[in-house]
C-alpha cells in the first residue's frame, strides 16, 4: 500500500478524453489505461444524480463521468492515502468536485455508510493472487492484486445503491463466475457487455451492470468491438470509430437497448 504522497518527479500529467481531463498519476505504480474510461462511459447517469466510485484510485473514472455528464455529484472511496491525495488534486485541477474519503471497502467509513447513491461504479483488482504473480510496486499491487474477494466488492456496492439505482463494474471475463451469483443475490436486471479486442477474438474484459430492485432477466449482450481489423497492422491506434469517440470525445458507451 502506498501511504506517502508522490513527489512531483514521480508523476506524469496525462490527457484523457481528448484533453478534457488532465490527470496526474505515478510514472511507476498503478497507471490508468482505457479501462476506467470505458467503465465511466457506460454509466447511465443524468444531471442531478449521485455517483460513488468504490476504489477510486486517482479519480479518473469518476471524473470521466463528470466530464461527460455535468451536474453529477461525485464521491469516491480509496484505501491508499497517496492515491486519495492524487484524486483530490485531479479533482481540483479539472474543476470537477469529487468528495474523496480514505477507507477500506471491508469497513466503510461512517460518512459513506450513511449515504446511498444513484450509481456505484467499481473497477476492482483484476487478479486472483492464488493464480498470478504479485507486482513489485506496492501501490500497483494493491490496485491490481485481489486482497478482498470480489463478492465483498459487490455486496458493498449494492448496499450503497438506492432503489432503482445501478451498480456497474469492469472486470476480466474469466472472473465472471467469481461474482455473478453474488451480484444476482443483491441486484436484479443484470446485463453483461463483453468488450471484444478484435473481431473473432474472445472478450478479455466485461462490463456488468445490475439494478437495485430490478426484475428483468439476465441479458448477455452482443460485444462492444474495441479495435478495427483482425491484427494491429499500422503505427498508432486502431480503435473503432465508436470506441475512439468514447476515449477522445467523452461519448457514451451504452448497453444495447
Amino acid at each position: 500500500m502506498r501511504t506517502e504522497p508522490f513527489a512531483e518527479k514521480e508523476l506524469s500529467h496525462d490527457a484523457f478524453l481528448g484533453g478534457r481531463l488532465r490527470i496526474a498519476q505515478p510514472k511507476t505504480g498503478y497507471r490508468a489505461g482505457v479501462d476506467p474510461v470505458l467503465l465511466a462511459a457506460s454509466v447511465p447517469a443524468r444531471a442531478g444524480q449521485t455517483l460513488l466510485d468504490l476504489g477510486c484510485g486517482s479519480g479518473i473514472a469518476a471524473l470521466c463521468v463528470a466530464a461527460r455528464v455535468p451536474g453529477v455529484s461525485l464521491a469516491g472511496l480509496e484505501i491508499q492515502p497517496a492515491y486519495a491525495v492524487l484524486a483530490r488534486r485531479n479533482s481540483a485541477t479539472n474543476g470537477l468536485a469529487l468528495d474523496v474519503t480514505e477507507g477500506d471497502i471491508a469497513d466503510l467509513p461512517a460518512e459513506l455508510r450513511a449515504r446511498q447513491f444513484d450509481h456505484v461504479i467499481v473497477n476492482p483488482p483484476y487478479f486472483d493472487r492464488d493464480h498470478s504473480t504479485a507486482a513489485e510496486d506496492s501501490g500497483r499491487e494493491r490496485a491490481m492484486g485481489e486482497a478482498l474477494p470480489l463478492t465483498d466488492w459487490v455486496r458493498a456496492a449494492a448496499r450503497r445503491t438506492r432503489a432503482g439505482g445501478t451498480v456497474t463494474l469492469i472486470q476480466r471475463a474469466e472472473r465472471l463466475p467469481d461474482f455473478l451469483a453474488t451480484m444476482a443475490a443483491h441486484l436484479g436486471s443484470l446485463e453483461i457487455l463483453p468488450l471484444i479486442p478484435r473481431r473473432g477474438r474472445a472478450a478479455r474484459l466485461i462490463l456488468v451492470r445490475g439494478r437495485k430492485g430490478g426484475r428483468a432477466a439476465l441479458r448477455l449482450h452482443d460485444g462492444w468491438l474495441l479495435h478495427a481489423g483482425h491484427d494491429h497492422g499500422q503505427d498508432g491506434e486502431d480503435y473503432t470509430a465508436p470506441t475512439s469517440d468514447v476515449l477522445r470525445n467523452a461519448a457514451a458507451l451504452p448497453f444495447p437497448a
